[in-house]
């Protein structure tokens, strides 16, 4: 049996081990797989691994021997689900891997724009500080988050951890979701209601037609005047023009992206240069440990599937 890992450069760097996926089948690993390469690669596979390669409807269709695809993430919108359903191929996904990351970032982005902690460290750095005629100076302004309202919008496992932790900050959270859940004690409210209300709007939701552009101009227009977005979801989800005009003319006080409409990103990206707006390179998931869980669930997923009772399917 043929095991293909199409981008295995995007979960390891060396640090991790690929070597329990040999007890199933001869391993070939790639780094990265350019789309126009993908096909050819995986063309006599029986087992696909992969992370952000496309599957698409017509490299499926020249995969003849291929009978399962194990998505190295949670998200799968690059693999053409209904064409692997057509073809009989089994899709499994990874899903709850990095919660605890990305709520870490969430929560990072937003003290760091409520409390400039960057500005203040590389102030003191450069010997202002020292220069300051009281103990105590304040250049840069100082938010405090407890009372502040958190609109969440997407309340999986993520969102709900976001809720949970928010809450301790003393925060009211506001949520938005397709199915409203009973016994928590937060608010489920409708979009339009969440964007005017809220201080801080985090997104946590997939990336489907209907939530492709949900933040637009016209959803940032109805945000409070010196609110913040943070997006760790998927970066289709925002109109990054929209927010790149929202941040220039201080209708948001600051945005936290940690994903963005096309990665790397690209060399004419709206937001790149965007005034209080902080971008990191898709890292919410990168600790070691939760890559190695990754790894584990995405083995133990292929091993499900292999003794004929699979998990964690999604087409």
């Amino acid at each position: 049996m043929k095991i293909v890992f199409t981008d295995a450069d995007t979960v390891s760097t060396g640090d991790l081990s690929f070597s329990a996926f040999a007890d199933y089948g001869t391993v070939i690993r790639y780094g990265v797989t350019a789309p126009d390469e993908a096909a050819e690669r995986v063309a006599d596979a029986d087992i696909v691994l992969c992370n952000k390669t496309p599957m698409t409807a017509a490299v499926l269709e020249k995969a003849i021997k291929l009978k399962y695809i194990g998505i190295l993430a949670t998200g799968c919108n690059n693999v053409d689900l209904k064409k692997a359903k057509e073809l009989g191929i089994t899709v499994c996904n990874v899903p709850g891997y990095s919660t605890e990351g990305v709520v870490q970032l969430v929560f990072t982005f937003i003290t760091e724009l409520y409390g400039n902690l960057g500005k203040y460290r590389a102030s003191v750095a450069a010997g202002e500080w020292k220069n300051s005629p009281t103990f105590s100076y304040f250049p840069f302004p100082i938010g405090v988050m407890a009372g502040r309202t958190v609109g969440i919008v997407g309340f999986g496992a993520i969102g709900s951890r976001v809720a949970k932790i928010a809450d301790a900050f003393g925060m009211k959270v506001l949520i938005n979701t397709r199915t409203p859940k009973s016994g928590f004690p937060y608010t489920f409210t409708d979009l339009d209601t969440l964007l005017t209300e809220s201080d801080i709007v985090t997104l946590h939701c997939p990336l489907t037609p209907q939530t492709e552009n949900l933040i637009d101009a016209e959803a940032l227009g109805k945000m409070k005047k010196g609110a913040v977005l943070i997006n760790t979801s998927r970066g289709p989800v925002v109109d990054e023009k929209a927010l790149r005009e929202a941040l220039d003319c201080g209708k948001l006080m600051g945005a936290g992206l940690d994903v963005l409409r096309t990665e790397p990103m690209a060399e004419d990206c709206p937001l790149f240069g965007a005034p209080n707006c902080i971008i990191t390179p898709h890292i919410a998931w990168a600790a070691e440990e939760t890559r190695a869980r990754l790894l584990a669930v995405a083995e133990s997923n292929l091993s499900a599937f292999l003794d004929g009772k699979p998990v964690n399917v999604v087409s």
